[in-house]
C-alpha cells in the first residue's frame, strides 16, 4: 500500500509534464518514509539529454542529503528506467526501484535486460514492477494519441 501512495506523487509529477507537452514521467525520492526528491521529464523544454524524470529527482535528492550516495532510498518511477536512468540509479547507489509501467523499447529493469540486479556490478538495486501499472500506461498511451492526432491536424 505505501508503494502506490509514492506512486500517486510519481503519477503527479508525469501529469506536469505532460501539461507542458513533455512525455508524461515522473519520479519521487523517498527516505526514511519521507519525500525527499521529485522529477518529472522535461527533454524537449530544456532540449537536454539527461533531463528524464528520474535524474532530475536523483539531482535534487543529492541536494537534499548533501552526497551523491542516496544508499537508503526509494525511488519510485511511473515508466521503467532506461540505460542511461539505470545506470545512474546503480552509481547513486539507491536502494531500491519501484516503477510502473514497462517500457517495451527501452526498460532496462527487467523488460530489454536489468541493469539494476547485474551481479557484475559493485551495486544492485531491488527492483518492484506493476505497482499502479494501468494508471501509468493509460498516462503515456494518452499522451502519444492525443500527439498523433495533434501531428494529424496541422
Amino acid at each position: 500500500m505505501q508503494d502506490e501512495t509514492y506512486m500517486i506523487i510519481a503519477i503527479e509529477e508525469a501529469k506536469k509534464a505532460r501539461d507542458i507537452d513533455e512525455v508524461p514521467i515522473g519520479a519521487v525520492i523517498v527516505y526514511q518514509n519521507e519525500v525527499i526528491a521529485t522529477g518529472y521529464n522535461v527533454r524537449e523544454t530544456s532540449q537536454t539529454t539527461l533531463s528524464h524524470a528520474e535524474l532530475m529527482a536523483i539531482e535534487v535528492a543529492n541536494k537534499k542529503v548533501g552526497s551523491w550516495r542516496l544508499e537508503d532510498c526509494t525511488l519510485y518511477v511511473t515508466l521503467e528506467p532506461c540505460p542511461m536512468c539505470a545506470g545512474a540509479i546503480v552509481q547513486s547507489r539507491i536502494k531500491r526501484v519501484v516503477f510502473g509501467a514497462s517500457d517495451l523499447k527501452a526498460g532496462c529493469a527487467g523488460t530489454l535486460m536489468n541493469l539494476l540486479e547485474e551481479p557484475r556490478f559493485n551495486h544492485q538495486v531491488e527492483v518492484t514492477k506493476g505497482v499502479l501499472e494501468e494508471e501509468c500506461s493509460t498516462l503515456l498511451t494518452d499522451f502519444f494519441r492525443d500527439l498523433r492526432q495533434r501531428k494529424k491536424l496541422s
